[in-house]
């Protein structure tokens, strides 16, 4: 066996005990769910933390060490993790792959991830001595009651932990973790950064052919030009960042996932801007501005139709019937189609094809009355 030698603020050894904390009660429905501990240690000074997490979720994961950190008042050079899934995605002796959350979180402390050697515990024998000690300390004073949240459990936990830390255990040294700690390791580390790490997921996706990717049936607008190209998604409870080839091109805020779409003007091609400027309210202006009769017909083919938006094209074609045409026939060639009952597009070209707009509207006569000895007439009611 080799004796390791820990210099201060190098490392921080982390890992989850193999026992669960005793058992946690929920007061509505009374159900019993036992809680994992995770353990950390500084390798200078033995100083110790342990919290309870529901899970060893990779959010948990992350948190936990955030909620470390913060209690040792800086951070490591190093965070030294075994290759669990959470923390290594890729096993390696020479050239192990860290998950990529867990690296951006080291790296947000200036710290970074050296997994220890697959199957070699002795390579975090710290931590392992740790979780042994927590496990006598913290949990058999702990098992025989009964916690109904995981801030009780936390809390019992933290006093615990905080005798653990103040005891005299070390003799060779003749001083408790939290007085090596205080001597010779506290300056060591690293400062914190003024804001605390926020967790952030990230997720591989390819942008679709309407330049949208989707993330938890939401959808999200990139440039229009890296449509079905591959994108990285960069999650957190907030924001959503999406990334391609390393290059952030898009950011948005978060959106429940309801199955709609979140798009930015800017990143819409020239062609589709256009035609999403067009609203009710757009197509009554542009009317309006032509002539009275190009607004009561394109209101009236807007109020026929089942949903306003299946006129739109209708009542566009028409107001972009002036490009050709100009106002005074566009708007008299309104006024024949309101009178012949037409509500469409084809009519309102055909008219102006055909020059009728310039021919006088021959009004419909009124019927004859009809003369027969079976109708009895107004005066049979007197």
């Amino acid at each position: 066996t080799m004796r390791q030698n820990h210099a201060a603020g190098d490392k921080l050894f982390v890992d989850y005990a193999g026992d669960k904390v005793p058992v946690v009660v929920d007061r509505l429905t009374g159900k019993r769910r036992p809680a994992h501990l995770f353990v950390a240690v500084l390798g200078g000074s033995s100083l110790s933390y342990a919290e309870a997490r529901w899970s060893e979720t990779l959010p948990d994961w992350l948190a936990c060490h955030v909620h470390a950190v913060e209690a040792f008042g800086g951070a490591p050079a190093l965070f030294v993790p075994d290759n669990a899934k959470v923390a290594v995605i890729k096993a390696c002796l020479y050239d192990p792959q860290v998950n990529r959350s867990y690296a951006e979180m080291a790296a947000h402390y200036s710290s970074s991830v050296l997994p220890t050697r697959p199957r070699k515990p002795r390579d975090k024998a710290k931590v392992e001595s740790a979780v042994l000690i927590v496990e006598r300390w913290l949990l058999g004073r702990l098992r025989h009651r009964v916690f109904y949240s995981l801030a009780e459990v936390n809390a019992s936990i933290k006093d615990l932990l905080a005798d653990l830390n103040d005891r005299r255990i070390l003799r060779r040294v003749g001083q408790t973790r939290r007085q090596l700690f205080e001597e010779i390791e506290r300056a060591t580390l690293r400062p914190l950064p003024a804001e605390r790490y926020v967790f952030a997921e990230w997720r591989s996706r390819r942008a679709g052919l309407d330049y949208h990717v989707e993330i938890e049936r939401h959808y999200y607008s990139v440039p229009y030009r890296f449509a079905r190209e591959p994108i990285e998604a960069r999650i957190t409870a907030n924001t959503i960042e999406l990334f391609h080839k390393g290059g952030r091109i898009a950011a948005h805020l978060r959106s429940s996932g309801n199955g709609r779409h979140t798009t930015v003007a800017e990143h819409m091609p020239s062609a589709h801007r256009r035609f999403a400027d067009w609203t009710i309210e757009r197509i009554g202006r542009e009317a309006s501005a032509i002539g009275p009769d190009v607004a009561l017909l394109c209101e009236k083919i807007l109020a026929e139709r089942r949903h306003p938006e299946q006129g739109f094209r209708a009542c566009l074609g028409i107001v972009r019937l002036v490009k050709g045409f100009g106002r005074e026939r566009v708007n008299a060639a309104c006024g024949r189609a309101l009178v012949i009952g037409a509500r469409t597009y084809g009519s309102v070209r055909s008219i102006l094809d055909n020059r009728l707009d310039q021919k006088p509207v021959k009004q419909p006569e009124p019927p004859d009355p009809i003369d027969h000895p079976n109708i009895r007439g107004s005066r049979y009611y007197h």
